[in-house]
């Protein structure tokens, strides 16, 4: 059955992927943003520009408030003021509002980054597995309070569209996503060659457009979490080891716990909506290093 979409941003990285999937499976997209990216996407695509699509996104155009959607897809939710604006926004408007969040939000990350006091914990980070309790992840590091890391909060996105009943929510945890246009030289990757027993999940770019087309379809997503990403993650050592050589620098100073892996446990979303990639690791790996080289 056909559904009709918005997505709040949506031309950059994994955006133009899934529209071209919602596309592909016979739905139909409207893509609200600024204006500013050129994105290869079907022609049958909606395009609703204004200079309010930049991030955070606190205001919509009477143009999309007036149609009503099956679901909402939110590429580029920040923190709690953008989340909130969309909850508000589309009560009464939509079915479902679909988020995208990260493997920030574990405690496990903060003793990572060393913000979360405690010894590493080990095993895979699974859905259920405790959030960090000090707030605003990238706040120092920000240049000014204008700039959106100082807002960046995926732990408040979260809570914003999971605690109304009024509007299904559905959270995505992504991975460190690689592919052509982003992390194409692996640097995520060659980078930590010092850290050969480290892990940190990622996701091939369409793979992951992949889980949030199904999720943001499948009615048994509504109300749920899910991680995304590769079903198994290698150490990085494990991961060179399938690699060419690569003149990405390694990372000699970074401060991070290394005895903290961030490896998530994916079969939720593959148990409870039938996941799979669509592109195996391999191939996705091929594709990655060939943009990099062009």
């Amino acid at each position: 059955m056909s559904m009709r979409f918005l997505l709040i941003g949506g031309t950059k990285f994994i955006g133009p992927h899934v529209v071209r999937q919602l596309v592909d499976q016979g739905h139909e997209a409207t893509v609200y943003h600024r204006g500013q990216t050129e994105a290869d996407l079907p022609k049958s695509v909606r395009h609703v520009l204004s200079p309010l699509a930049a991030m955070p996104v606190l205001s919509f155009p009477n143009e999309i408030l007036a149609e009503p959607f099956d679901a909402v897809i939110h590429m580029i939710a920040l923190g709690e003021a953008d989340a909130s604006a969309a909850m508000q926004a589309f009560q009464g408007r939509a079915q479902r509002l679909v988020v995208l969040s990260s493997g920030d939000v574990y405690r496990a990350y903060g003793r990572f980054m060393g913000t979360e006091p405690g010894p590493p914990e080990l095993g895979l980070l699974h859905e259920e597995s405790p959030l960090r309790s000090v707030l605003y992840p990238y706040r120092k590091q920000a240049p000014s309070p204008a700039d959106w890391t100082y807002h960046y909060e995926k732990i408040l996105v979260e809570r914003e569209v999971l605690d109304d009943a009024t509007l299904q929510g559905t959270v995505l945890r992504l991975p460190k996503v690689y592919g052509p246009g982003g992390n194409a030289d692996l640097a995520t990757v060659y980078s930590m060659r010092n850290q050969p027993q480290w892990r940190w999940t990622h996701g091939y770019v369409e793979n992951v457009a992949a889980a949030i087309v199904l999720a943001a379809t499948h009615p048994a997503a509504a109300g749920r979490v899910y991680n995304v990403g590769e079903e198994h993650t290698p150490t990085v050592a494990e991961r060179l080891a399938g690699l060419p050589p690569s003149s990405v620098a390694t990372d000699e100073g970074s401060p991070y716990n290394f005895a903290q892996d961030i490896a998530y446990d994916t079969q939720r979303i593959r148990t409870e909506l039938g996941y799979k990639e669509v592109v195996s690791y391999e191939e996705g790996l091929r594709r990655t290093l060939e943009s990099a080289s062009q």
